[in-house]
């Protein structure tokens, strides 16, 4: 096989998402098999690289070892915290100062202040959504046990998708407290001597979540009960002695775009500075901080733009077999680009929220 050959052989083995080579086509069906590239991951906007994280996008643009030519751009024309590229440095400059989140230290102070219950109706504005479809919750723990180290829930906040607060509360665990860890959460035992007792907290949050749905009847499209947003989701909702169905949940600690490069999570501090621009948990911890940072991600990544609105995931039934076995012969036949309009995703991106 001569050398142009060989070249024009080794381009038709490249996979169209993440560009990886392959010296036999079975092998490329393979990786596209495995690999669930998609529209909804995050892409290069230079080189249209498919990432499978934005930390991955990340590495790609400025990380240690980046692509020089896509670094040369994005030093010039990229957000640092969205990853998009824009026409030029002064667009740049506009975008980010949009882009870049404010901290809400001043509102959470006022939220240290309430100490409120679940209300039927909010008072805001007119624009506003009267009855919120989407809240976050956040918690801080203080210990319990003989050695302080079991998490018991001492504070509860939900907000909705405006950062209005619509229930903060103290909460008086059903064990003795044995270390309220007052240089992180601000907890003292006078705080919790006539706080909510956690069973009347978990009955009220779970009526509120539920908004009248019986919790077998919850489905992901045209419920009335609300989409939960946080960090950490299962734990906290363990610590409340909460049950919530997953398919109404949005963990930021488990999303896979928002997650490390080796698919570990990142903290809510961390995911904060990166992606929002400033800096969250620091000396004693406001719950509302924390509700707000998970609630203005999970609006970030619900307003991406791709391509495609409706799009099943891999586990679903009608699109499991895209790269069945028995279609090899099929699959090779195709080009990259066509292995990749039939690819799907394996996690449900929160774009399709809108």
């Amino acid at each position: 096989m001569d050398y142009r050959t060989e070249s024009s052989e080794t381009l038709r083995n490249k996979c169209a998402a993440c560009f990886r080579q392959f010296n036999r086509l079975e092998h490329l069906v393979e990786h596209m098999r495995t690999s669930y590239h998609s529209v909804h991951e995050p892409v290069c906007g230079i080189c249209k690289k498919h990432c499978r994280s934005f930390e991955s996008l990340r590495e790609h643009l400025i990380g240690p070892l980046p692509k020089q030519e896509c670094k040369n751009v994005f030093n010039n024309r990229g957000c640092r915290f969205c990853l998009a590229i824009l026409d030029g440095p002064n667009a740049r400059r506009l975008h980010q100062e949009r882009c870049q989140m404010v901290s809400s230290a001043t509102t959470g102070l006022n939220a240290r202040l309430a100490n409120l219950g679940v209300r039927d109706s909010l008072t805001i504005d007119n624009t506003h959504t009267r009855d919120p479809q989407v809240v976050a919750i956040a918690c801080k723990m203080v210990g319990g046990g003989s050695d302080g180290s079991l998490d018991l829930c001492g504070r509860v906040c939900i907000i909705d998708e405006y950062e209005n607060i619509i229930f903060h509360a103290y909460v008086k665990p059903p064990i003795p407290v044995t270390s309220y860890r007052y240089e992180t959460t601000g907890i003292r035992p006078e705080h919790l001597r006539d706080a909510i007792p956690l069973k009347q907290v978990q009955r009220k949050i779970q009526d509120f979540l539920c908004n009248g749905e019986p919790m077998w009847k919850i489905r992901p499209r045209g419920s009335r009960a609300r989409i939960l947003v946080g960090h950490g989701l299962d734990h906290d909702l363990d610590r409340l002695q909460v049950e919530y169905p997953a398919i109404m949940t949005r963990d930021t600690a488990k999303y896979p775009p928002l997650m490390k490069t080796s698919k570990l999570s990142n903290s809510l501090k961390y995911l904060t500075q990166a992606y929002l621009g400033y800096d969250i948990q620091i000396g004693i911890q406001d719950p509302y901080d924390d509700c707000v940072a998970t609630m203005r991600l999970y609006m970030r990544m619900k307003s991406q733009a791709h391509k495609r609105e409706d799009y099943p995931l891999a586990s679903d039934p009608q699109n499991r077999n895209n790269y069945a076995s028995w279609r090899q012969t099929e699959l090779e036949r195709m080009s990259p680009e066509e292995m990749l309009a039939i690819s799907r995703s394996d996690y449900y991106c929160w774009c399709l929220d809108r």
